[in-house]
């Protein structure tokens, strides 16, 4: 099976004084995730959809569901965890309980506001792990970037066409992933804020796929006002 997992756990720190963490605050005349979740169903290949969310909010989550999406037999609403990596654990671990885990399951992890993905992007991370067993999406870097181990001076300026940002999906075979995230020591668990590097640190190659430079992800005012301009864009 091909399971999207939406992660929605972010509280929104950089969004400011908001009544509502950044997922479900209005984009356009619907919440943030629910743009994110219409992308996932609009894709005939994808067979479940979790919504990983905090507890405390999972019932908002459900209204808000039922209010904007008429055919939720896809989508279930998990609780997430204190961290990225453990919200997808949580996620694996429904998915084991609930469905059972086959050699090739397919998961996609992906930010619940990041909206704009498209179903290139969706099949492209499908095809990438099935084929490669780990995919990361990314863009190509257009700023030069800057390493600095203290944040006030430079240690190094990495060749800029060897950089990539890095953007959501994040795609995996399931029992790969799974086993992977169960390895990690607390120490690495502490440290570690990407599921690909995850695999990366055990030296498991993660495969690049082409993301889009639109496909952004909503962290701050700024980020919601240019995403509401986007929105408006489309409708003309």
């Amino acid at each position: 099976m091909i399971y999207a997992e939406i992660l929605a756990g972010g509280k929104g720190t950089r969004m400011g004084n908001t009544e509502l963490p950044k997922q479900f605050l209005m984009l356009g005349d619907k919440p943030i995730f629910i743009h994110t979740v219409e992308q996932f169903m609009l894709n005939r290949r994808i067979d479940k959809i979790l919504i990983c969310c905090p507890e405390a909010w999972i019932s908002y989550t459900k209204d808000t569901l039922k209010k904007y999406i008429a055919d939720r037999t896809k989508i279930v609403v998990v609780k997430g965890g204190a961290s990225r990596n453990d919200t997808i654990m949580n996620g694996l671990s429904f998915i084991e309980n609930e469905y059972g885990l086959n050699d090739d399951d397919i998961v996609l992890t992906h930010d619940a506001v990041r909206p704009f993905l498209t179903q290139r992007i969706i099949d492209d991370n499908i095809d990438g792990a099935i084929k490669y067993g780990a995919v990361d999406t990314v863009v190509e870097a257009f700023d030069t970037i800057v390493h600095s181990t203290n944040g006030e001076t430079i240690a190094d300026i990495p060749v800029r066409s060897e950089m990539f940002q890095g953007q959501t999906p994040q795609s995996f075979n399931l029992p790969l992933l799974k086993n992977f995230l169960e390895s990690l020591s607390e120490d690495e668990k502490n440290i570690l804020t990407d599921a690909c590097k995850a695999l990366v640190i055990k030296g498991t190659p993660v495969h690049l796929v082409r993301g889009e430079v639109y496909n952004m992800k909503i962290t701050t005012q700024h980020d919601l006002k240019v995403a509401n301009g986007l929105v408006e864009g489309q409708k003309i």
